[in-house]
This record gives C-alpha cells, sequence and structure tokens, in this order.
C-alpha cells in the first residue's frame, strides 16, 4: 500500500520528532520569525500603495536545527530552514519546502565545520552582516534590487562549505556547487570563497562569488545550482553567461555607535547565448551608522551609491543614490517594533528586457517586482517582529 506524504504531513513529523529530540537529547531546537508591516510606497509601476508587507526587518520563517555530540570535539549538525508568507500562508518559494537552507554536516572544534547541500555563500554569510543589508535590513537597505547578493537572496543547491575555526580573530569559508549535468561538470557551477578578521571595535571582510550558467537556455538557467535577483537594476543582463561578485566591508564599535564603509563590484559577462554583447559592470560604494540609544531603542542610517559603466550601447550609464533609515522598539529579547523608510533616485540608462531603457528606482530589494515608473521612489513600513 502507498501512501502520500504532503508538506503538511512532514511538517507535523518533522515537529513530533524535534519534540522527541528535545526531551530525550536537547539538542534539536524549533526556531523561526514572523514579521509583519504596513508598507506605504509612493509609486509601485504610477501607483502609490498601502499594503500589508511580510519579512522586512526578518524574513518570516521556521527551522529546525540540531546537533549530536560524537565525542572528540566533534559534532554532527543539521539546518532546516523554509520561509513563509505571514499574509497568506505560502511557501515563499513555490515548489520548496525547505527554501532558505536545508543542510547537514560535521563540526569540529579544532579542524572546522563541513556542510552539504541547499546554502547562502560565504561571500553573504561572511560581508553581508557589515553592510547595510543587515544594518537595515535587505527590504529597504539592500542595495539597488540587492543586485550584489550581499542580502539573503543567493542560495546555492548541491553545495559543499568549509568554514575554517578562528584563528587570532580570522577565519575563512569555501564553496563550490556541483552543477550534476553529465559531461559539462563546470556548467552551471557556483563557487563562492570569503575571510573575515574581527578584533575588538573592528571586523572587516572581503568575498567572491561567480555564478556560471549552463549555457543551455537563452536565460539564466533555473538547473544552475545558483541564481541571482533580478530587478529593473539588472533584468537586461538576466542572461548572462556568468555573474561575479566581489564585495569587501568594514565596521568599526566605538561605544554604542557603529560605523561603516562597503563596496561591490559586479560583472554580468556577456557569451554566445546572452542577450548583451558586452560584459556589464556595476559597483556600489556605501556607508552606514548606527546607535544604541537604550537597550530597547536604536537607530540606524546608511547611504549607498550604485553606478554602472557605459557598454552595450549606453552612452548614459545609470545611477542610483540610497538613503535609508531604520527605527527598531526591543520589547523584549524576541519582540520588536520597527519603523523603516529609504528613498532612491536613479538617472541615466540601463539594460532591459528589449533593449536600452531610462533607470528607474528600485528601493533595497522589497521592489524587485515593483519598481517606481520614475526616477524616484519613497519606501516607509511600520511593524512587528517576533522571534521564537
Amino acid at each position: 500500500m502507498k501512501y502520500a506524504v504532503t508538506n503538511r504531513t512532514l511538517i507535523f513529523a518533522l515537529s513530533l520528532g524535534a519534540a522527541t529530540q528535545l526531551h530525550a537529547q536537547s539538542n534539536v531546537t524549533l526556531y523561526g520569525t514572523v514579521d509583519n508591516a504596513i508598507s506605504y510606497v509612493n509609486n509601485q509601476g504610477g501607483h502609490a500603495n498601502v499594503a500589508l508587507r511580510q519579512g522586512n526587518l526578518y524574513a518570516s520563517k521556521f527551522g529546525l536545527r540540531g546537533n549530536e555530540d560524537l565525542g572528540g570535539g566533534t559534532s554532527a549538525i543539521f539546518d532546516l530552514q523554509a520561509g513563509f508568507d505571514a499574509n497568506t500562508g505560502a511557501n515563499s518559494s513555490s515548489g520548496l519546502l525547505f527554501n532558505r537552507q536545508a543542510y547537514a554536516g560535521l563540526k569540529n572544534e579544532r579542524y572546522g565545520t563541513i556542510t552539504f547541500g541547499r546554502q547562502y555563500t560565504p561571500y553573504m554569510s561572511f560581508v553581508g552582516p557589515l553592510a547595510s543589508s543587515s544594518w537595515l535590513t535587505g527590504a529597504t537597505g539592500a542595495h539597488p534590487g540587492d543586485y550584489d547578493g550581499l542580502d539573503t537572496t543567493v542560495r546555492i543547491n548541491n553545495a559543499v562549505t568549509y568554514t575554517s575555526p578562528v584563528f587570532g580573530g580570522l577565519s575563512a569559508s569555501v564553496l563550490y556547487g556541483f552543477s550534476g549535468l553529465a559531461g559539462s561538470m563546470g556548467k552551471g557551477q557556483t563557487f563562492s570563497g570569503a575571510l573575515r578578521y574581527s578584533t575588538g571595535p573592528l571586523s572587516v571582510a572581503a568575498g567572491y562569488l561567480r555564478l556560471d550558467n549552463t549555457e543551455r537556455t537563452a536565460n539564466f538557467d533555473p538547473n544552475a545550482t545558483g541564481s541571482f535577483a533580478v530587478s529593473a537594476v539588472n533584468r537586461g543582463y538576466a542572461s548572462a553567461r556568468a555573474v561575479q561578485n566581489v564585495a569587501a566591508a568594514a565596521n568599526y564599535t566605538v561605544g554604542d555607535f557603529t560605523f561603516g564603509l562597503n563596496y561591490t563590484n559586479v560583472e554580468y559577462l556577456a557569451g554566445g547565448r546572452t542577450a548583451f554583447a558586452d560584459t556589464a559592470v556595476f559597483n556600489t560604494y556605501g556607508a552606514l551608522a548606527a546607535w544604541r540609544i537604550t537597550p530597547m531603542f536604536d537607530l540606524a542610517g546608511a547611504f549607498s551609491y550604485t553606478l554602472a559603466a557605459k557598454s552595450n550601447g549606453i552612452a548614459s550609464a545609470a545611477r542610483y543614490q540610497q538613503y535609508s533609515l531604520k527605527q527598531s522598539w526591543h520589547l523584549s529579547k524576541r519582540t520588536t517594533l520597527y519603523a523603516l523608510q529609504a528613498y532612491q533616485r536613479a538617472n541615466g540608462q540601463t539594460l532591459g528586457a528589449n533593449g536600452i531603457v531610462d533607470a528607474v528606482a528600485t528601493v533595497g530589494d522589497s521592489q524587485n517586482g515593483t519598481p517606481s515608473s520614475t526616477q524616484a521612489q519613497f519606501v516607509g513600513m511600520a511593524g512587528i517582529s517576533l522571534l521564537f
């Protein structure tokens, strides 16, 4: 007799297993976030909009995380993480239950950690926490459209990641995503590496990411191990043969104040199947500041300037200036009320799906599917986030 396993059945079984393990060994944790806000956008395709929007301060998600002590400083670990829409209950990625991360591995206090499965990149994990996408959220603080992947929009399938222990404040991590294509191991692969140094008030990180297309389709193949966020900023480069990212960031803390600088460089590489002829280059320069006024209240602000190099017949390359603010009221360790504001102005031209177009504003990564119809866009949000 055969039985169909539904998402609901699977979640119930995992939750029951987690509860059993919690009682027996105390090594499995059910965790997550529910986040929702009232959002105002002055221009979404030509119209103002007031709506509920989830996952702004923190993405709404739940997960199961666990470890087993194997002795000798070694543990077996796993993490299964599912994103969802708090307003509809739907999975945040259609057809994927554990859409954010799903991996297992081994961790050793002396030799480091190796994990296998669907994972974030070292590029994002090391550099992202020092950038505005972390300090001010990706919704309104990520660089335009999160085209440079410093928020959580890039996840890699079929990936192996090694992360070293921390030696004198320095740590390193590398990832390789196996394409799984017979006879074409290099096509559709992903590679990422990053370094981080943290000591006292200073934290510095640098990372590299390369996403290869399979060169089997006219667009970026969904069968490649990785993908990238597509918005009005980079829609004309969605067919890239490969995308190559480099990023660096630094934070310095003085008392209750933190200051940061960050830089990213992204190249969309042309090829035989691409809809553009010349490699396109985007650079972003960013700065941020945060102030913890009291244990219950903090403020943060950021500025970024993104510019594209002239290529593919574009005479006046696109420019994006973005200003972001965040205010947080921590009612407890788990419950936060927040307000977000961001304004972006675009100039010049970029490549659209059907040729050269005027650049339009796309605040953070919350407006990737709803850019402004003009050069300016303002977004304001007021919401609540609960951790469990």
